[in-house]
């Protein structure tokens, strides 16, 4: 008997579409974790522990109650914090539990605000697909607007926005324009938190936007 061939079968396949590039904004600034100029490879290390340790206390400190959090805290470092001493496993501890509790940084920490949050989206870059995956550290959402802070424990930051390194403000713009689709009816800002003076740092929307020119909706 005759097979009947279909005609897809008779044409070449169709050109692959190319895949999403994934944008990792998080990635975007291991130039600063390059070794400095002086510092030495043990000096490094300590430093990236210190910046992590930070960043769990960060975590999970804000979410316990104001009572409980020094002892959670010192359990934490005890474990964790190898090669530290009590000494400077507690003021470790003291130094994020001041953070936290300071006044200008009350909305970071309100209740409702989010630790460590995962962000996923789909966007074009110059017309090319890229899928945005990261972690926002602290995420703040309000019926008025959406806020996102980056904890950075860099010793000497910046005195003003203009020094901010570029990569940072990448970070964040890419983060913003995924958030700007979710909440598109919210002004979304973004900001830094230098762990170490401590102080915080918004970022203007112009850099932010000036950041996502390239940046579209997919």
């Amino acid at each position: 008997p005759r097979v009947l061939v279909p005609d897809w079968l008779k044409r070449p396949a169709p050109a692959l579409l190319p895949a999403e590039n994934l944008l990792r904004p998080s990635d975007q600034d291991d130039d600063q974790r390059r070794l400095r100029r002086g510092e030495s490879d043990e000096g490094r290390a300590r430093a990236l522990q210190r910046g992590t340790l930070v960043h769990r206390l960060l975590q999970s400190l804000p979410d316990i109650a104001p009572d409980g959090r020094t002892a959670a805290a010192q359990r934490f470092l005890t474990c964790n914090a190898t090669g530290w001493s009590d000494e400077e496993r507690a003021a470790l501890a003291a130094q994020v539990l001041a953070l936290i509790e300071d006044p200008r940084f009350a909305a970071v920490f309100a209740p409702g605000s989010r630790a460590e949050v995962p962000i996923v989206g789909r966007l074009a870059r110059r017309g090319v697909p890229v899928l945005v995956s990261g972690q926002i550290d602290r995420l703040v959402v309000t019926g008025a607007e959406v806020l996102i802070v980056d904890y950075k424990t860099n010793h000497a930051p910046p005195r003003a926005e203009a020094g901010a390194p570029r990569a940072y403000v990448r970070q964040l713009a890419s983060y913003r324009a995924v958030l700007g689709r979710m909440y598109p009816q919210r002004t979304v800002r973004a900001a830094l938190l230098w762990t170490e003076v401590p102080d915080i740092m918004e970022i203007s929307a112009s850099a932010l936007d000036a950041e996502q020119a390239d940046l579209s909706p997919l």
